[in-house]
């Protein structure tokens, strides 16, 4: 990224609400290191500023994300692996940091979610997706091992037999669906997920402090089995990543991607 670029996280605060929003539409979001080591510096900086009481997750574009790029991970060749493993420690840190931040955490989805930006969203304390997105895998498509969360995360919420399905098949899970299974817990009008989640977040925020902290702190994820799991998804992904039958399927992906 030039110097010139616009940043690929935005960070705006308002009235005590921290607006987080990735900001690589040309690129569906996709996740690439430098996108998750910003995520990582606006969390940050949220974390100091005690005047934040709640915090949106929110995109630019259409989309909220599409998941690992996978022109990105095409482009590395022999490095692939060495990319990967870079990736999703950044990934599995930007998933633990949302989990276990300061103030609670909405997120806001329109459009795609697949691959491991799943996990951005699992980690935070309320999702609200808009009636027209899609929740996808994509994993067994591409050639790539489940990561973000799709073995660490969804199971405990899905259930494991549905995750299992959902991934194996490569479901594409409509946001009705994802809601009365546990992935979000309000949906919204198609375009107004964002405002809707911007709501809810103040509402929090103007909630007993001590109670909202004791709430969640009795609500999270244990940290360290996160972290053990989520390493597990790492490992075999990095295992995955650099095999023939993964350089074909990304071809096959990026092929199709390329008729669209």
């Amino acid at each position: 990224m030039n110097a010139h670029a616009e940043p690929l996280v935005l960070l705006e605060r308002a009235d005590g609400v921290a607006l987080l929003r990735l900001n690589r539409p040309q690129r569906h979001n996709s996740l690439v290191p430098e996108l998750l080591q910003a995520l990582l510096g606006a969390l940050d900086e949220i974390e100091a500023d005690s005047s934040i009481r709640a915090a949106v997750l929110t995109h630019a574009g259409p989309n909220f994300s599409t998941g690992g790029d996978v022109a990105a991970f095409a482009e590395q060749g022999d490095g692939i692996a060495k990319y990967a493993a870079r990736l999703l420690a950044l990934l599995n840190r930007s998933i633990l940091r949302l989990a276990a931040l300061r103030c609670p955490v909405v997120a806001a989805v329109e459009g795609w979610l697949t691959g491991g930006s799943l996990g951005l969203v699992l980690a935070c304390d309320i999702a609200v997706l808009a009636h027209d997105a899609r929740v996808a895998p994509f994993y067994t498509v591409v050639g790539f091992s489940p990561d973000g969360g799709w073995t660490a995360m969804l199971p405990q919420i899905v259930g494991t037999p549905r995750a299992r399905a959902w991934q194996l098949n490569n479901t594409i899970v409509a946001a009705p669906e994802a809601a009365a299974h546990g992935i979000a817990a309000a949906l919204a009008a198609p375009g107004s997920a964002e405002a809707d989640a911007i709501a809810l977040a103040r509402g929090i925020a103007a909630k007993v402090p001590g109670s909202v902290a004791h709430t969640r702190a009795l609500l999270r994820w244990d940290a360290d089995a996160l972290a053990a799991a989520l390493e597990r998804e790492r490992a075999a992904f990095v295992a995955q990543v650099a095999t023939a039958e993964t350089a074909a399927g990304m071809r096959r992906f990026l092929a199709g991607r390329a008729r669209e």
